[in-house]
């Protein structure tokens, strides 16, 4: 069964740290690795699809999801809920393509519980001053959104020696190489 073959690499880390960046970047390079699409409550963004970039679904059909234990993880992130449905990872997995989920830190955490041979990889930024000014420079947070995702992050922080790897995203370029390479080594043992 291919699916044996296959590693599951979770990418987390404080929002502003370039997780998205690095990810789509990474895809670019290895467009066989597969992605999974999250579900959340929030609404999209613009230029955001659903199926595409999240499932948004209402706060009731997340809650049945859940009851109904569709998800691998889910969380509560900054007043919206996302999460990681099953079937996603399931979908990839069986087709025997690595797996390479972006998501929240509390969610890292739970899939490693149910999946101990996932990979961990937590983005760091260079420093708490970098995020706020990549927080700010996203012009979609308002102050009061900039300063949780700030107190947050310094929570996230404290939880990446829980990780298998802490990357630090300085120079985005490096970063995807080093990701790159974190990878390849993984499938390769």
């Amino acid at each position: 069964m291919g699916a044996s073959a296959s590693k599951l690499f979770v990418v987390s880390g404080p929002s502003g740290a370039g997780k998205g960046t690095l990810v789509a970047r990474v895809r670019e390079q290895l467009p066989d690795l597969g992605l999974t699409v999250s579900a959340t409550t929030r609404q999209p963004r613009a230029g955001e699809v659903d199926g595409v970039s999240y499932y948004f679904i209402s706060p009731e059909e997340f809650d049945r999801r859940v009851a109904a234990g569709e998800f691998i993880e889910w969380a509560n992130v900054h007043g919206n809920r996302y999460g990681t449905l099953v079937s996603e990872v399931e979908r990839n997995l069986d087709a025997g393509s690595s797996l390479l989920l972006e998501i929240d830190v509390q969610g890292a955490l739970q899939v490693k519980e149910r999946f101990p041979d996932a990979v961990l990889i937590f983005i760091k930024p260079p420093s708490m001053e970098v995020l706020r000014e990549r927080l700010v420079g996203r012009g979609t947070e308002s102050s009061d959104s900039v300063e949780l995702r700030l107190a947050n992050a310094e929570h996230e922080l404290e939880l990446a020696h829980r990780y298998d790897v802490v990357l630090v995203n300085d120079d985005l370029g490096e970063a995807v190489e080093e990701l790159l390479t974190i990878i390849e080594t993984y499938e390769r043992n």
